[in-house]
């Protein structure tokens, strides 16, 4: 089985939402401010997955990020789920924690492709199973 491994806590088991809850807590007594995203394309190269709501700037408590990861999990079941911490204490928005906290039962993983060119030259190029498993437009 494939699994998806990016950003904090990647190669642990899936962290339960009590351990969910206790890192958004540490996050937010750091100043830092909570988002949730989402996506189908869990491609490596893929940074801009699909914010969920608003940023929670102004939340100071655990509860409430926890309650948009919940209807997040409801809304985009099939996809990737991730929370990230930003740190704006300078003025410029900059993510310094990420991690997946919902995935898919099934991750399809990615292939390789190959094209070859002009002479002997070849490139490759990932390409995400979950992606071309759909019918042209069927993700949005």
């Amino acid at each position: 089985m494939v699994r998806l491994t990016q950003g904090c806590f990647s190669f642990l088991p899936d962290l339960t939402d009590a351990q969910i809850e206790q890192q958004v807590a540490y996050c937010i007594s750091k100043g830092l401010a909570m988002n949730v995203e989402w996506t189908d394309d869990p491609h490596p190269r893929n940074s801009y997955w699909e914010l969920w709501g608003l940023p929670l700037f102004d939340i100071k408590d655990p509860a409430s990020v926890m309650f948009e990861l919940s209807e997040a999990r409801r809304s985009c079941a099939p996809g990737y789920i991730r929370m990230n911490a930003f740190d704006a204490s300078y003025g410029v928005e900059s993510c310094v924690m990420s991690f997946i906290v919902s995935r898919p039962s099934n991750e399809p993983g990615f292939f390789l492709d190959r094209t070859e060119g002009a002479g002997r030259f070849i490139t490759y190029s990932i390409k995400s199973y979950s992606v071309m498993g759909g019918a042209e437009g069927s993700r949005y």
